[in-house]
């Protein structure tokens, strides 16, 4: 079949492989739990200070809730965040990714939706399809990327999503238009299997792999994978990330990916690295709660936000998201003890301008 999709750039192609960091963008809610739009844009803003490559909007961060008939929130987020990206008219290449989820015709309406509003790709979430094979998942995938350049998601078992085997994803990669996996697991056996399934595949070198796994990050982002391929040799690195956890000090964690670049060129790691790695961890779990199921993941997200001054609280859509116990004061255990993590004077210093009308 005929495909009008629009392809990436030869810049933004280039950039994805390279490796860039992807926020995924928060919903900025007031007291009465009605969309603040002047601080949406304001994170908009930050992210690209930041030195961020792109941004993921309606994904989970921005709260699946946003497509409920009552909030009507999709199609109004979406756009807001396309209108900062060209406003800020960036010379440097920069991805818009548009959440993708739900059965076909609800993922094609919101690829639809997404190109329509300048978009450059969509992250195709599998979360919520618990009943369905793995041949249907591809075939709706085939016809999503049809419309635009796709990016698939491992979603842990955990938060809704299934395992899929190794003869899956080689079947995903070979899919034309797709352009990126982010791995998102939170397990070592299924990584291997995603990074080795697009080693098998002919469009190996079409995709990029990003990291989702939250409690690996800087690991992930370090390690070549190399399978043998018809007896040959073939490697393949998790590029950059796609990360609520990058959706927090945001400026400090495009510092990380270049200095990850940068160790990427020497032959031997330095072991600081692993010791970099639990930091990052550490902060994540404070973040992302774990502790409580990831119960309190999008709040703690919020929290650490609030206090920069870039939202006026951590309320969610649904009322029953809320910080877990404990977890504000794990929060202040990672001001505490990884100062050089934060990225606070950055936004201190930027911010009167990023909520500026």
């Amino acid at each position: 079949m005929a495909t009008t999709r629009r392809e990436l750039t030869v810049q933004q192609e280039a950039a994805l492989h390279d490796g860039l960091v992807i926020p995924a963008h928060p919903l900025a809610l007031g007291a009465d739990r009605l969309l603040d739009e002047r601080s949406q844009r304001a994170l908009t803003r930050y992210y690209i200070a930041s030195g961020a490559g792109g941004i993921a909007v309606g994904v989970h961060s921005t709260q699946f809730e946003i497509r409920d008939p009552k909030h009507r929130l999709l199609e109004k987020v979406l756009g807001m965040a396309a209108e900062e990206v060209k406003r800020a008219a960036l010379a440097r290449p920069f991805i818009q990714v548009a959440g993708i989820c739900g059965p076909t015709e609800q993922a094609l309406y919101e690829a639809d939706l997404a190109v329509g509003l300048g978009y450059d790709a969509g992250l195709l979430s599998m979360g919520g399809l618990g009943g369905w094979s793995e041949a249907q998942i591809l075939e709706r995938t085939a016809r999503v990327a049809e419309r635009m350049p796709v990016i698939g998601f491992y979603l842990q078992p955990s938060v809704g999503g299934k395992v899929f085997s190794f003869d899956f994803w080689q079947a995903f990669a070979n899919i034309p238009g797709i352009i990126a996996i982010k791995i998102a697991p939170f397990n070592r056996y299924q990584t291997i299997d995603v990074a080795r399934a697009v080693c098998y595949s002919d469009r190996r070198d079409k995709i990029a792999l990003y990291t989702g796994n939250d409690d690996n990050i800087v690991n992930d982002l370090l390690t070549v994978f190399r399978f043998q391929v018809d007896g040959q040799p073939v490697e393949k690195r998790i590029a950059g990330g796609l990360l609520g956890h990058w959706a927090v000090w945001t400026k400090k964690a495009v510092e990380l990916l270049d200095e990850i670049k940068q160790a990427r060129k020497n032959e031997r790691i330095a072991l600081d690295w692993f010791t970099r790695n639990i930091e990052v961890t550490d902060t994540n779990a404070a973040f992302f709660d774990p502790a409580h199921a990831f119960a309190g993941c999008i709040p703690g997200i919020h929290e650490v936000l609030r206090r920069q001054g870039l939202m006026q609280g951590t309320w969610c859509l649904n009322p029953h998201e809320q910080l877990s116990p404990g977890q504000v004061e794990e929060i202040d255990r990672m001001y505490r003890d990884y100062p050089h993590l934060n990225d606070d004077a950055f936004v201190q210093t930027h911010l009167a301008n990023w909520l500026s009308e």
